[in-house]
């Protein structure tokens, strides 16, 4: 499988430390179809930075991360960091579940250890913020399985049918137990690895998250409560959103 020519740093079980590291893998490969831009969402301006430089500083801020492995296309040259921590894999497939997958074996063929943790990211989350992702950290590093960041419902949730004219309700469904799937999603690298290989004779069908591909193994990750502002940028409506949330996370930093 072809990636960077700068690795990842590697280390071998003799020099690895008692506790799992946490390493992070942020996929930079999607086009972004449902933006509304030109060109990929991630590239696009908000507040003075790319979409995808505020969703990497907050990852940055992170002493506790061993490595953080960016998945851009094979031709994609538009990242780089002065941070050695962080590396591009050049192995984006035609999906996100491929593009994580490709990024997994590629760190495992680095020599980062199958037992450590990995936080995976949507890139168009630009607004997570450190301490989310610390909090997410503290919650499953123990756990047997791992866990992501999610929101309880907060709204009436309907069952839709189609007719002539659109979409009319179907069914209001119980909300009680229904959560909001963010990221990131941290699981140990191996078992992450093996979901998605089980998952990709099928095309990786049904598999719309890293939680859902453990799921379809039997396992059940933790919930982690996250933030409604960790929202991922989708639709052209969302731009001017989270460009006005990271300004004014700004002029609070600078008061």
């Amino acid at each position: 499988m072809p990636h960077d020519p700068k690795p990842i740093p590697s280390f071998d079980a003799a020099s690895a430390p008692r506790s799992p590291r946490c390493h992070a893998l942020i996929p930079c490969a999607g086009s972004g179809s449902r933006s509304g831009r030109a060109g990929p969402k991630q590239y696009e301006q908000l507040a003075g930075l790319r979409l995808v430089d505020h969703t990497l500083a907050a990852f940055l801020a992170l002493p506790q991360l061993a490595s953080i492995a960016l998945v851009v296309a094979p031709d994609d040259d538009s990242l780089s960091s002065p941070d050695p921590r962080v590396q591009l894999l050049r192995v984006g497939g035609a999906s996100r579940a491929a593009s994580v997958h490709n990024g997994l074996r590629a760190l495992l063929q680095a020599g980062v250890d199958a037992r450590d943790w990995v936080l995976v990211h949507d890139a168009a989350r630009c607004l997570i913020l450190p301490q989310q992702i610390a909090a997410l950290i503290e919650a499953c590093r123990d756990d047997p399985v791992g866990g992501l960041l999610a929101l309880p419902l907060p709204d009436t949730l309907k069952a839709a049918r189609a007719d002539e004219a659109g979409a009319r309700v179907a069914a209001t469904l119980a909300r009680d137990d229904k959560w909001l799937a963010q990221t990131p999603q941290m699981f140990r690298l191996s078992a992450l690895e093996q979901a998605l290989a089980a998952a990709e004779a099928l095309g990786y069908a049904g598999i719309t998250d890293e939680a859902s591909a453990l799921e379809a193994c039997g396992l059940s990750p933790r919930l982690v409560r996250g933030s409604a502002q960790n929202f991922k940028v989708t639709y052209p409506e969302d731009f001017a959103l989270a460009e006005a949330l990271l300004r004014l996370r700004a002029s609070a930093a600078a008061a």
